[in-house]
């Protein structure tokens, strides 16, 4: 189900199960995590995830699990959070491209994605009130953080979907844009991302996580920019870009 090409110092990851829009069970989430793993391995510069078919991840693959039976949290603390980790913690700039539908450990992709474009016509929320269940893989850190209390228990309550429109002007994403130039507009930002300063782009993930999970204040995060950009300044990109720069030529950075 998980098909991963690279190509010029870019990964492309496929979620490709369009019969069951992409929903995920074990072995996909097995294969996810390894495709992660070897792009990681490969020294990729950047990364796209996106799904074929009419939508992006519809989330747990419940077809075949028995209620009865079911180990929800053997399934998410053993299964899922590892995918999640995996994918969070890639080196390198990480976009996704979602339309259709993006539910559940869909929405957790997301959650572990660095930038993510969506469709106008996205469908992105929690139709957990409908299972009995409650949203997972992230899913309440995100509306908590982006949208506030109030809004994150009434997506959730409801089983409301938002539109990717409604999502982006939200702040839970970064651009929305017409379906039929998602994958172009996000492939072309991807390859100019790759081509970039790689160091540098890695050393702002980085900055963005430690803000993020620290909850570093500004003097904090100052200071930690500033030892970034002194470890940066001693590689061959940063020394390529002031040299461009007072050239007045275009950069070609190596990563």
């Amino acid at each position: 189900m998980i098909e991963l090409s690279i190509a010029d110092d870019v990964a492309e990851v496929v979620l490709n199960a369009p019969q069951k829009m992409n929903a995920l069970d074990e072995t996909a989430l097995g294969e996810l995590r390894q495709a992660y793993a070897d792009a990681a391995a490969a020294n990729v510069r950047a990364l796209l995830l996106r799904g074929e078919g009419r939508g992006f991840c519809a989330g747990r693959d419940i077809s075949g699990v028995q209620p009865a039976t079911d180990d929800a949290l053997g399934y998410l603390a053993d299964v899922v959070t590892p995918v999640l980790r995996e994918m969070s913690a890639f080196p390198a700039p990480t976009f996704a491209a979602v339309q259709g539908a993006a539910l559940g450990v869909g929405l957790g992709l997301l959650v572990a994605t660095d930038v993510v474009y969506v469709a106008d016509t996205a469908k992105i929320g929690s139709p957990f009130a409908n299972l009995g269940a409650t949203l997972d893989s992230g899913g309440h850190w995100l509306f908590t953080e982006r949208l506030g209390a109030h809004r994150t228990l009434d997506l959730i309550y409801t089983a409301e979907l938002m539109s990717g429109a409604d999502a982006v002007a939200s702040g839970l994403f970064s651009r929305a844009m017409p379906a039929d130039e998602l994958l172009e507009t996000t492939r072309v930002t991807v390859a100019k991302v790759a081509a970039g300063a790689t160091g540098a782009f890695r050393a702002s993930k980085a900055l963005v996580a430690q803000i993020r999970d620290e909850r570093l204040g500004l003097w904090d995060s100052i200071t930690a920019e500033n030892t970034a950009q002194g470890d940066l300044c001693r590689t061959a990109d940063y020394a390529e870009g002031f040299s461009a720069f007072q050239q007045k030529r275009t950069p070609v950075f190596h990563g």
